[in-house]
């Protein structure tokens, strides 16, 4: 059934406007009518109670900020009447009773296609990685992707050179400058693109960065690390590295990572150094020479049957909006908690939006020692960006505030959802390996693309990606499955879009009935079918150095 607003929590003072709200438009929830006073646009919230300076503003049941004047019955809530707060929290660990977890019978039998490594975990995909030790590298790395993509059959973006084409047509034919942007262009097509030579592998990627040489050396060591999860996932076959020699990160420090993750690695791994070899062109022709003996290798693993409890999945939220925290987020959650009753893994990240969440992450820890690593985390990273002059607050960006995120703690309270209600079995420090199957919590930024990185370098061999506003992220080798948190954005941007949760807040479907669908497009994709953001070649690849990153 549709409704005009929803209350979240039985302890929230404001209710969520579901589609546009005129001014004198009466709402009613659970027998209680108020009227609005303002314009409510859809995702946005209005109070359900008179609010005085400095009263409390509750959402999902906890604190997300306080008055800055009297907001009336009925009034929209906004960052000019109310600001950021949340609740203290008690560090020390309370944990709560035992969790009762989801019914799985109906999954507990199901598998997925995917590849079998040697140290036993299982990859939904099957890549080979081209990776550059230091920026230096770049441009060799781009000269590697020229000479391979193309005629290994592995090019995938659309070409728009024929609307060039086009464009250069009118301007020589004497059109002028009004009629050429009045002119409705040719839709761009993909063009014929070669049969891949290596079936089995899903493409090779280049994981090129501006890391590697300056900077303190622990922002060397922990994209050393990074590198490793990379080359020890489950999705990756193998990798050819590219180093020059003099940085700071040193091709035996990469190797210590390897070694750290994979004790007993046994991919085929090529480490060329440009100043021992010398010349552009035999550095090439040689890291050419044993990519493709890479590839032929690779080519030799097939999809075999896995148990679901080999999935490590990555929880991710970008361009959220007022209803992601009540549709496509508490749908992932659900999902969160199938995968951990069937005793997969799953990834919580993005510290700055557990902010306000904190206790309940605390309680829900294993034990002591889970939540009090937690709260040292959590406390070090928010004086970190303090210190400089940030804060957790300013977290929500301008696309989260007009579309209803209006403080940090909102925002979070929301993301959070992605998260479930499993017990938290472990907390991680970027770029730490999961090895604990259950909820795993991992410090990153809330920067999409820095904490998608980070997530799939953790281990994550499928992110689920909610978003309200649409943003087309990816990663290189594990999919990012786009879910909509509303119809309309899935109607308007429909090639990045792979799911739509629009259908809770449409009353077709419940958050659990979410779930389970989005669980079985998980299994499908983790089978082979492609994402959106595969078809489209996004490969966002950014590691974070431990600066401030909100």
């Amino acid at each position: 059934m549709k409704h005009l607003v929803a209350k979240i929590h039985p302890d929230d003072n404001v209710l969520v406007a579901l589609t546009d709200l005129p001014i004198g438009t009466p709402v009613t929830w659970e027998g209680t009518t108020v009227t609005t006073t303002d314009k409510i646009p859809a995702k946005h919230k209005l109070a359900l109670q008179f609010l005085a300076p400095g009263d409390p503003v509750h959402m999902y049941g906890v604190l997300v900020g306080t008055a800055r004047e009297a907001i009336g019955v009925g009034g929209l809530l906004t960052t000019s009447n109310i600001k950021h707060a949340t609740d203290s929290y008690d560090e020390h660990h309370q944990r709560r009773a035992d969790w009762t977890a989801p019914d799985v019978t109906k999954w507990q039998e199901r598998t997925f296609m995917g590849f079998h490594r040697a140290d036993g975990s299982v990859g939904t995909a099957n890549y080979w990685l081209v990776i550059p030790l230091v920026f230096c590298e770049n441009r060799n790395i781009q000269v590697l992707e020229e000479a391979l993509v193309n005629d290994l059959g592995y090019a995938r973006r659309k070409s728009y050179q024929p609307q060039t084409q086009e464009l250069i047509s009118l301007m020589q034919a004497g059109k002028s400058v009004e009629e050429i942007l009045a002119t409705d262009l040719h839709s761009a097509e993909n063009g014929h693109h070669k049969p891949k030579l290596f079936p089995n592998v899903d493409g090779i990627r280049f994981l090129s960065h501006e890391g590697g040489c300056g900077g303190i050396r622990q922002d060397a060591q922990t994209l050393c690390g990074l590198l490793a999860g990379y080359i020890t996932h489950p999705n990756v076959a193998g990798a050819t590295v590219l180093s020059l020699g003099c940085q700071n990160a040193q091709v035996s420090m990469l190797q210590d990572e390897i070694n750290k993750r994979s004790p007993n690695f046994q991919k085929p791994l090529y480490i060329l150094e440009q100043q021992k070899i010398g010349t552009e062109e035999a550095l090439v022709s040689t890291a050419l020479r044993q990519t493709f003996a890479g590839l032929m290798m690779a080519n030799q693993a097939t999809r075999q049957p896995a148990p679901l409890s080999k999935l490590c999945i990555g929880l991710e939220c970008g361009g959220s909006d007022g209803f992601s925290g009540i549709s496509a987020n508490p749908a992932v959650g659900h999902v969160s908690d199938l995968l951990v009753a069937l005793g997969g893994s799953v990834i919580l990240a993005e510290f700055p939006e557990l902010c306000g969440v904190e206790q309940e992450l605390v309680d829900r820890s294993v034990d002591t020692a889970t939540a009090e690593r937690f709260s040292s985390l959590m406390k070090a990273y928010g004086d970190s960006a303090v210190a400089v002059g940030s804060g957790f607050d300013m977290n929500p960006s301008p696309g989260n505030i007009r579309d209803g995120l209006i403080t940090d703690a909102m925002k979070s309270a929301g993301a959070a959802r992605k998260g479930g209600s499993s017990p938290v079995v472990a907390v991680l420090d970027y770029p730490e390996l999961v090895t604990k199957p259950g909820l795993n919590l991992l410090c990153t930024p809330g920067n999409d693309v820095e904490s998608t990185t980070a997530e799939v370098g953790s281990g994550a061999t499928v992110v689920l990606f909610t978003t309200g506003l649409g943003t087309p992220t990816g990663n290189p080798i594990a999919p990012v499955v786009k879910i909509s948190s509303n119809t309309s954005l899935a109607r308007r941007m429909p090639d990045i879009i792979d799911l739509n949760t629009g259908t809770v807040i449409d009353g077709e479907e419940t958050i659990e009935q979410a779930g389970e669908r989005i669980l079985d497009y998980v299994i499908r994709v983790a089978s082979g079918e492609e994402v959106a953001a595969v078809r489209h070649g996004q490969t966002d690849f950014i590691p974070w150095k431990r600066g401030v990153s909100l």
